[in-house]
């Protein structure tokens, strides 16, 4: 693949920073110090790695101020490394422009409106009525319900589903096998056997959320489910009837909410973390990996419920040993009250 070569001096002219060295050294990809080459870009974010910069075969490197003299490559300076790093591999990396148009094995229904510049490619499905804004890419086999409204430049890649009537924002990027607008668990007993509960809201999207593979969310079942702008979903992920999640949070693989949770914005979510129904959590709130929230997180910080491991055998005593706090709180209250007496 041919490469466009950039000097560090354009780079540094369009996203800041301060050059030192040869500013007219040629970038054409990033790579991380390890991997680079020539005509690669890669950048310190963190010290720990500042040993890595002897033997990195990088053209040029992004650094921190503190990092400005560690290494004699040609570099730029700024405030942000990593930050820094994303916006040019942004830049050096831009997403494949597909053709406009309808492919001719596609299945338009009544009544759809799809903008002349959207790409819709083989074998995809769109319902009656749906609406598809300027410049959206729908990718090989995906389906679109009936009524669903999806904004301008979005991408959905080859195999996504979305149910129908749900309202999807500009910017928009949905990984192969996620699906949008399934029904909500929602279920009655009746006597000896369950009944299902119909899922009559919908799934609205803000802008410039991205959502990974085969990761679900579910439709509302009175109200709607509704994603916040700037939200990013990793894969694997379960959104379920009714959640709210606010402007900005992100959440790691194969987290999951139950049923009408609302989360706030800027929130970080670590993966295999698990938020109980009906719970609410603060803006600016961090839950670190395999936590379970069991209640409502009202002050930001950040919250952790692992149990750290160790070698098998001490495990399990430690283990059954917290089968038994709750005995042994009592009997240090009863010590307390104890000691109380003989003092007085």
């Amino acid at each position: 693949m041919d490469r466009k070569n950039y000097q560090l001096d354009a780079i540094a002219a369009q996203f800041g920073g301060q050059v030192l060295g040869d500013g007219t050294t040629s970038i054409n990809q990033v790579a991380t110090l390890e991997s680079a080459r020539v005509g690669h870009l890669t950048f310190l974010a963190n010290s720990r790695y500042r040993v890595q910069l002897a033997g990195t075969h990088a053209a040029a490197i992004i650094v921190g101020v503190a990092d400005a003299e560690s290494t004699s490559l040609p570099r730029i300076v700024c405030k942000n490394p990593y930050l820094y790093f994303a916006k040019v591999s942004a830049f050096l990396n831009p997403p494949q422009q597909l053709q406009q148009g309808i492919h001719n094995s596609a299945v338009i229904g009544a009544g759809a409106q799809i903008h002349p510049t959207a790409h819709i490619g083989p074998y995809v499905e769109i319902g009656a009525r749906v609406k598809i804004g300027a410049g959206s890419t729908i990718m090989s086999g995906c389906s679109i319900g009936a009524d669903t409204v999806l904004g301008e430049h979005a991408l959905l890649y080859p195999r996504v589903v979305v149910y129908h009537n749900c309202v999807l924002g500009n910017r928009l990027i949905v990984h192969s096998g996620a699906i949008i607008g399934s029904d909500g668990f929602g279920l009655a007993l009746d006597d000896d056997r369950w009944l299902k509960i119909p899922q009559i809201g919908r799934v609205i999207i803000g802008d410039d959320v991205e959502i990974g593979a085969n990761t679900t969310i579910d439709r509302g079942a009175l109200d709607d489910t509704v994603i916040g702008d700037g939200v990013k979903l990793d894969n694997q992920i379960q959104i379920s009837h009714n959640v709210r999640i606010g402007e900005h949070t992100v959440m790691a693989g194969a987290s999951g909410i139950a049923g009408s949770g609302i989360v706030g914005r800027y929130c970080r979510i670590g993966g295999h973390s698990g938020i109980l129904g009906h719970i609410q959590i603060a803006d600016h709130v961090e839950i670190s990996s395999h936590t379970m929230i069991g209640k409502s997180i009202r002050e930001p910080g950040t919250y952790t419920g692992i149990f750290p491991f160790s070698d098998a055998r001490a495990w399990r005593k430690n283990a059954a040993q917290i089968r038994h706090l709750d005995e042994l709180v009592e009997r240090i209250k009863m010590l307390e009250q104890e000691i109380l007496k003989k003092e007085n």
